[in-house]
């Protein structure tokens, strides 16, 4: 684990304000867009799977459990590393430990691509669950360390828009693609991740005083606050935090939405709606922009109308969320035009609490343990693929698509609870 210490403060401080408030612009933008291109990588190479299940389906013979039981396993298996990795995180540096992470998961996807049996899919795709939960914790690291915790909504929201490009271009690319061959769904991304590898590798730093630069302002306390050791400081600040809990609940329900939609889209627009697969990729592909809309607009509204207090405004996004998929789902006789503007509002409002989680999280736990609190959350939001993955295509299978949308109704009531009930939550866990 050497190798993945964390880089010692630099021989070197600029004391210069000019030159550190021009070398911090510099640091910030170069590390906003660096971790969103890397991160967007990251999707390439794991939202990949669902257009290609329904050709596989057809080819291999899977069933839609089986294809569903890939998810879910996958989604278990990232949950867990990236609340694992989330830990290590905290304490590692950020650049080696994102590259490694991109280039293993690039490794599984080739050899995902290379398979046909389902032991041999299954073993790939598990093991590529693991290595996707190093991508999020070197972006947690850097983004705590580099911006203060009152501009951390709007900046990380729209960092989070990482998500839905790469799960944007992941699907529109790979309906191109799957026309070919499905396999080349999982090589091509692959391929394109290496060299984002080695990008990420080129440009990114690891926190400040790596480069020369003091602390961020507001951020020192941390250092300092609740406990000397970092075990200590997570037990305190993490575990000991209800309202991390309480996110990390409504996380698991955000998540179940999120992703039936992105790895049963395609699968349903096509059945129920009777869609051509490229265009059921593009209407996808519409839920994740309208997403992006909706992240960069849930932290703008947390930090301007709700003093960095990012629950509040999940409770509103969740609400308005269920409302989205319930006309989806009732509204008779829908035109294409119809289907994709309320799945695109669906996608507006459930990217905001998906965008925010992580960053009350995060703030909460302050920079010293912004992965470790953000990988619990991710825990339970990976957890949901039990039911979004093997589950609702267990009931779809078994009870048709009506049922998997009551489901989801109900599930987003479930989390609107649980986000009002973290109201009163603090905007982070800095002393004041």
């Amino acid at each position: 684990m050497n190798i993945f210490g964390p880089t010692p403060a630099a021989a070197y401080t600029i004391s210069n304000p000019d030159q550190v408030q021009n070398a911090f612009r510099r640091w910030r933008t170069r590390i906003l867009l660096s971790t969103i291109i890397g991160y967007a990588t990251f999707y390439l190479v794991r939202k990949n799977l669902g257009i290609a299940m329904p050709l596989m389906e057809k080819e291999l013979g899977i069933t839609k459990s089986g294809l569903g039981l890939f998810l879910t396993l996958h989604g278990v298996v990232y949950g867990f590393s990236k609340f694992i990795n989330g830990v290590l995180g905290d304490r590692c540096n950020a650049r080696i430990f994102m590259t490694v992470g991109l280039l293993t998961s690039a490794a599984m996807n080739v050899g995902f691509g290379l398979s046909s049996a389902v032991a041999t899919l299954g073993f790939f795709w598990i093991f590529n669950g693991w290595f996707q939960g190093m991508g999020f914790p070197p972006c947690a690291r850097l983004l705590t360390h580099w911006f203060p915790p009152r501009q951390l909504a709007t900046k990380m929201s729209f960092w989070n828009t990482s998500h839905s490009i790469g799960a944007g271009v992941a699907v529109v690319l790979c309906g191109y693609l799957a026309k070919t061959n499905w396999r080349l769904c999982f090589l091509v991304p692959a391929l394109i991740a290496s060299g984002c590898a080695l990008f990420l590798w080129l440009v990114l730093p690891d926190t400040p005083s790596s480069v020369g630069l003091p602390e961020v302002a507001g951020t020192e306390a941390a250092a300092k606050s609740k406990g000397s050791t970092f075990n200590r400081f997570i037990m305190q600040n993490v575990f000991g935090n209800p309202y991390i809990w309480l996110l990390g609940a409504a996380n698991f329900f955000v998540y179940t939405i999120r992703y039936t939609v992105l790895d049963w889209g395609p699968t349903l627009l096509i059945e129920a709606k009777g869609l051509e697969l490229t265009y059921a990729a593009w209407i996808v592909a519409a839920f994740e922009f309208c997403g992006l809309l909706g992240m960069l607009f849930s932290g703008w509204i947390t930090d301007r109308y709700f003093g960095a207090r990012g629950a509040r405004t999940c409770v509103v996004f969740m609400a308005f969320a269920c409302v989205a998929l319930l006309l989806f789902w009732k509204i008779p006789h829908q035109s294409s035009f119809v289907s994709t503007t309320l799945l695109g509002l669906a996608g507006f409002f459930i990217y905001g609490p998906q965008c925010l989680v992580g960053i009350i999280a995060a703030n909460l736990a302050t920079k010293r343990a912004a992965a470790s609190a953000v990988g619990l959350t991710g825990l339970f939001g990976y957890a949901s693929t039990v039911l979004s993955g093997w589950g609702m295509g267990a009931l779809v299978q078994h009870a048709g698509w009506d049922a998997a949308f009551k489901t989801l109704v109900g599930i987003g009531l479930a989390g609107t609870l649980l986000f009002a009930a973290a109201w009163k939550s603090k905007a982070h866990g800095y002393e004041e």
